[in-house]
């Protein structure tokens, strides 16, 4: 029932998300847009209910409670900036805003890569929470393993996105250089 619901709440995310889009958008209602969009939370808050009522009647805690828990922390902790992302594209390809600006080189994109290591670290800070609640929960006389395994896998989490994120930072990709004597192409040229 958990996998069921938690896939339920992934689907209803992203009808959400193109449903407030598109009362943005397509039917120029931005205030319902965002009454829309402000409902994603209850997604996970009905998911972190049922999960604890689960747990409540005697479930054995098992890999779809702790998925549960990286799912609510990932909500949480990136729902917002995967709203902004998406928003910021369809804006740009159907209603003539302006084009995505993600830095692409030097310090602009190191320090980039470092706030989305922010939101994942976060996320799974938030996971490892819920998860050590859980097992607190179920306490000495369930098997609390596979929510600690997720624990565990959310430490590999925040590693691996460190890493990443430190990697910009020593080794910062270069904008390709331009030389002044090269003839740029005109825009004739290239057709």
């Amino acid at each position: 029932m958990i996998v069921t619901l938690i896939i339920i709440c992934e689907v209803g995310f992203w009808v959400l998300l193109a449903g407030g889009l598109a009362l943005r958008y397509a039917a120029k209602m931005p205030r319902t847009s965002v009454a829309v969009l402000l409902c994603e939370p209850v997604l996970e808050v009905i998911l972190f209910v049922v999960t604890a009522i689960d747990l409540k009647n005697g479930a054995e805690p098992d890999w779809k409670h702790g998925l549960a828990a990286v799912y609510i922390g990932y909500s949480i902790a990136l729902g917002h900036y995967t709203i902004k992302w998406v928003d910021v594209r369809v804006a740009h390809r159907f209603a003539g805003g302006p084009p995505p600006s993600t830095p692409k080189y030097g310090t602009p994109r190191a320090v980039h890569e470092w706030k989305i290591a922010a939101r994942w670290v976060l996320a799974a800070l938030i996971a490892m929470g819920l998860l050590q609640g859980a097992v607190w929960y179920v306490g000495g006389d369930g098997d609390a393993d596979s929510l600690r395994m997720w624990q565990q896998r959310m430490l590999w989490l925040i590693g691996i996105n460190v890493i990443i994120a430190a990697t910009y930072t020593v080794f910062p990709k270069k904008a390709p250089a331009v030389r002044d004597d090269e003839e740029k192409p005109s825009f004739l040229s290239r057709l």
